[in-house]
């Protein structure tokens, strides 16, 4: 790949030939449309026309995956090839512009006549044009050092009831977790700034708790604030979160938008904690939306520190294979010379019976393993959820069974007891 150009690799399906609408993705998305027009000359043509890099045909299919009024009209029969399509575009087409970056390696693809099915695969950019995004602040040597975790898993778990605590409650529950022993403790997607616990009243009450906890024991725990809305709205309960002395703040990707997390990155530099809620709209079916490899490189692009990638044996419909490879795009560095490695943070119906699956399929400890009911609903109460973690992950660690080691652990034996019939 050429130093001025970044790729996109796609999943096609079409009863066409592949390469040739490989070429008409390429004029698409760079300086053509249907038909030839007038000044596009063949010098602005090879200025600024994407190229194919290579057409890879796959299996066939006998009926089509998605409906095509285009090609209904034009009575196309099948049969309906698969092909990997890989692209090549003009950096200067876009500079450091995410948005339009993201029209350009998606945008109108999604709605070509010529395909009954698309995905953006992967998306690679050279050195020099990921360098001119933003990267993350803190990452995870500043996440571990604002944690005060030096080595080893952070464990988190999330505020539940999801929502409907008052700013009081809530502070009184975070207390209640950062005795419990927890690293790092979350808001839910779903609560941002409710009348019934308002940011302006929930960040102060929660950090006092947590201040109240650190001059006790000297732990300092990180909280990620729910501080999703509109652009100036996010900035202004960042501020709050770094005035109370807060260290991480989170925000609903899909529902804010590049531009918003952009200018939210540029704000502060506290943690920024990606929570990607609505990613299964982009990502279920096999032949549309966006896979996580070219998802995750947009938003590192606008900073986020963090990136959600779900939990293995988890509550929702991944599978095992997409959440490790997922965590390990977040530990893949983007253009290799620079550490833009992002935190993954493992969630979704995760409890300690999950951890050595967790660790035998990523093979490291770089990462946020959250437990909601794996810590709140834990007979022994959140102290003993949380226990029963950390046992299971030493356990893990030396080689040791769960079952064994649970013979001398008795919050881990609850744990097993408990959740590991279900």
């Amino acid at each position: 790949m050429r130093d001025d150009r970044f790729r996109a690799t796609y999943l096609i399906e079409t009863p066409l030939d592949p390469a040739k609408v490989a070429e008409v993705m390429a004029g698409e998305q760079s300086c053509g449309t249907f038909t030839r027009v007038e000044g596009e000359t063949d010098a602005l043509r090879e200025r600024a026309r994407a190229v194919v890099v290579s057409v890879e045909q796959r299996d066939e299919a006998g009926v089509p995956s998605l409906p095509n009024a285009w090609l209904t009209r034009r009575e196309v029969p099948g049969p309906w090839h698969l092909a990997r399509i890989t692209l090549d575009f003009p950096v200067a087409n876009v500079g450091a512009n995410l948005p339009t970056l993201a029209s350009v390696v998606a945008g109108n693809l999604f709605d070509l006549g010529e395909v009954t099915g698309l995905r953006l695969e992967a998306i690679e950019l050279p050195a020099a044009y990921r360098r001119r995004f933003a990267m993350p602040a803190q990452g995870l040597a500043g996440t571990r050092r604002l944690a005060g975790v030096k080595d080893g898993v952070l464990v988190g778990s999330i505020i539940k009831p999801n929502v409907g605590l008052s700013a009081e409650d809530t502070a009184a529950l975070v207390m209640r977790l950062c005795e419990a022993g927890l690293d790092f403790i979350k808001d839910d997607e779903i609560s941002a700034n409710p009348d019934h616990a308002p940011l302006a009243q929930r960040i102060p009450a929660v950090m006092a708790a947590v201040h109240r906890h650190r001059d006790r024991t000297g732990k300092n725990v990180m909280v990620a604030f729910n501080i999703t809305d509109e652009t100036d709205a996010m900035r202004r309960h960042a501020d709050l979160v770094a005035r109370e002395g807060g260290s991480c703040v989170m925000a609903s990707l899909n529902w804010c938008g590049f531009s918003a997390i952009e200018s939210l990155r540029r704000s502060t530099d506290l943690a920024l904690h990606g929570h990607r809620n609505g990613y299964g709209a982009l990502s279920r079916h096999p032949l549309l939306g966006i896979g996580f490899q070219a998802y995750q490189v947009l938003w590192r692009l606008a900073g986020v520190d963090h990136m959600h990638v779900h939990g293995l044996q988890g509550k929702f419909a991944q599978e095992d294979a997409e959440v490790v490879s997922s965590a390990r795009d977040c530990m893949t560095r983007l253009a290799g010379e620079v550490d833009d490695r992002v935190m993954p943070a493992f969630s979704s119906g995760q409890w300690a019976g999950t951890v050595p699956a967790t660790h035998a399929a990523i093979g490291h400890t770089d990462l946020l393993f959250m437990a909601g009911g794996g810590v709140m609903a834990h007979p022994g109460g959140p102290a003993a959820g949380v226990a029963s973690i950390r046992e299971a992950w030493d356990a893990t660690m030396r080689g040791e069974t769960l079952d064994a080691a649970a013979r001398g652990h008795a919050a881990l034996r609850q744990a097993l007891d408990t959740f590991g019939a279900r």
